[in-house]
C-alpha cells in the first residue's frame, strides 16, 4: 500500500467515525463530546499534508459571563446588560437569576433594589448574547448571579454582575470630583512642612515623635496596600474569604502611600541636616514604636510557619496604622502647649489635612445617601472615627496657631546671666572716689 493510499484510508476511517457518532446520532455526539467539522488534504510535489479540525464541547465546558462587571442605574430608570456564552449549547437551556445582598445568595431580594427578572433562555446551537433589561427600584447594591441544572456549563459561580442603584447619577460624578480634590489636598499637605524647614534651615518646633509615628504608620499602610493590590496569593485569599467582593485597595491608595513614605523620609533627613535644638525622640515614643515593629515581626514568624495567612498578616499592619493614627498628633499638640508657640510647625500642613479630611467625610455621607447605605459609615465606626479624630486635632492646631499662641515666639532661657554692675559712688569721676582724686592742676603764671 502506498503512502497516499494509507492516508486516504485513515481519512475515510475518520470521516466515517465522525459521521457515525456526530451526524447520525446527535445524542451520541453530545455524549461523546466531539463533532466533526472539517477534513482537509494538501498534496504537494513530494508530500501530503492532512489537517482535521474538531470543536470540543465537553460536559461542563461552556462558560457564561456578563458583558460588564458592574452597572449603575438611577431609581426608576432602566439599564441594559448582556449575557454571553463561550460557544453554542447542544440543548436549549434556561438560566435562572440569583440575588446576593451581603453574603446571602437567594432566589429573591430581601430588599427590593431592582425589579424582579425573568429567566433567560439560550437556544441550542445559538451563541448570540441575550439582552437583559434591569430597572432600578430603590437605592442600594445587589449582585446578580446565574444558576442552572444543565451540565454543559463550566462554573456559574464566577458569572455575576454588581448592580448599584442610586438616587442621582450627577451626584456620583460630584463625589468623584470630591475624591480627587481631597486626594490632591492630602498628597500636597506634606510639602509646606518641608518648605518651612528648608526656609528656616531649622526643624526646631517640629516634634520628632510625630515624625516617627508618621513614618511607621505610612510604612504599615504601604505594606497593606501593596500586598492587597499586587500580590496574587493575597488577592486569592481575600477572594476566598469574600466571594464576589471588590478589592478595597485601588491604585490611588498605593500611590498615596508610597508618596507619603517618600516625603516623610525627606522630612526626617532634614532633621539630620538642619538645626534641631537638641531635640530627640522621646523614650515613650521609642518604646511604642519598638512594640509596633515587634508585633509586625511576630506576625511575620507566624506567617512563615503557616500559622496565619499572608492576608491576616497584612491585616496586622492595618491595626498598626489605626493605632498610630490615634496617637501621632498628641506629641506635637503638647509641644506647642509647652512652648506656647506653633513656630516651626507648618499651619499649611494642618489646613490641607483639614481640607482633605473634611471632604473625605462629606464624600462618605453623600455616597451613603446616594446608595442608601448608611451602614458604610455607622457600620464601620473605626474608619469614620479615625477621620473625625484627625479633624478634631486639625481644629486644635488651628486654635493654637490663630488664637492661643498667635504670633508668639517661644521664650528661650539665657544660659549665663551677666553680673549686675553697681553704679559709681556719688561725686566720683570716671568711677574714682572724690577723696582719692589727685589735686587739681594749677597753671604757672
Amino acid at each position: 500500500m502506498s503512502i497516499d493510499q494509507l492516508i486516504l484510508t485513515v481519512l475515510s476511517w475518520n470521516v466515517g467515525l465522525s459521521l457515525g457518532f456526530g451526524l447520525g446520532d446527535v445524542g451520541s455526539s453530545s455524549n461523546m463530546g466531539m463533532e466533526f467539522i472539517e477534513t482537509r488534504i494538501e498534496r504537494g510535489a513530494n508530500n501530503i499534508g492532512l489537517g482535521i479540525s474538531f470543536s470540543t464541547n465537553m460536559t461542563g465546558s461552556t462558560e457564561v459571563h456578563f458583558c460588564e462587571d458592574s452597572i449603575r442605574i438611577e431609581v426608576e430608570k432602566n439599564g441594559t446588560v448582556y449575557v454571553n456564552v463561550s460557544h453554542p449549547l447542544n440543548e436549549t437551556t434556561t438560566l435562572e437569576f440569583t440575588y446576593q445582598e451581603g453574603d446571602n445568595i437567594s432566589d429573591y431580594q430581601q430588599h427590593v433594589i431592582i425589579q424582579a427578572l425573568n429567566n433567560v433562555t439560550f437556544v441550542a446551537n445559538d451563541s448570540r448574547p441575550v439582552k437583559v433589561t434591569i430597572k432600578g427600584v430603590h437605592p442600594g447594591h445587589v449582585i446578580l448571579g446565574l444558576r442552572s441544572n444543565s451540565t454543559e456549563f463550566k462554573n456559574l459561580t464566577s458569572a455575576y454582575i454588581r448592580i448599584d442603584v442610586v438616587h442621582s447619577a450627577a451626584l456620583v460624578v460630584f463625589n468623584a470630583v470630591i475624591g480627587w480634590i481631597y486626594f490632591v489636598a492630602w498628597s500636597v499637605s506634606f510639602y509646606p512642612q518641608v518648605y518651612i524647614n528648608w526656609r528656616r534651615k531649622s526643624v526646631v518646633g517640629l516634634n520628632f515623635d510625630f515624625l516617627g509615628y508618621n513614618l511607621t504608620g505610612f510604612l504599615a499602610y504601604g505594606f497593606f496596600n501593596v500586598g492587597m493590590y499586587w500580590v496574587k496569593d493575597v488577592q486569592d485569599q481575600y477572594e476566598a474569604q469574600h466571594p464576589r467582593g471588590i478589592n478595597p485597595v485601588q491604585v490611588n491608595d498605593v500611590f498615596f502611600t508610597l508618596h507619603a513614605v517618600f516625603i516623610t523620609t525627606v522630612t526626617i533627613l532634614q532633621c539630620f541636616i538642619y538645626e534641631r535644638g537638641g531635640q530627640r525622640i522621646s523614650w515613650v515614643s521609642r518604646f511604642i514604636l519598638a512594640g509596633a515593629w515587634l508585633f509586625a515581626l511576630t506576625g511575620l514568624v507566624l506567617t512563615l510557619t503557616k500559622v496565619i495567612t499572608w492576608l491576616t498578616y497584612l491585616y496586622y499592619f492595618s491595626y498598626i496604622k489605626l493605632g498610630v493614627t490615634l496617637i501621632k498628633y498628641v506629641p506635637q499638640a503638647f509641644m506647642n502647649f509647652r512652648r506656647k508657640s506653633t513656630d516651626g510647625w507648618s499651619i499649611g500642613n494642618v489646613l490641607l489635612d483639614f481640607t482633605g479630611g473634611s471632604l473625605s467625610l462629606l464624600q462618605m455621607f453623600l455616597i451613603s445617601y446616594n446608595n442608601n447605605d448608611w451602614g458604610s459609615i455607622f457600620g464601620d465606626p473605626t474608619k469614620f472615627g479615625l477621620g473625625f479624630f484627625s479633624i478634631l486635632f486639625d481644629i486644635l492646631f488651628m486654635v493654637q496657631h490663630y488664637i492661643l499662641y498667635r504670633n508668639n515666639v517661644p521664650y528661650e532661657a539665657v544660659q549665663q546671666v551677666p553680673k549686675e554692675i553697681e553704679p559709681p559712688p556719688y561725686g566720683s569721676v570716671n568711677g574714682v572716689p572724690k577723696e582719692k582724686q589727685p589735686p587739681p592742676y594749677e597753671a604757672v603764671r
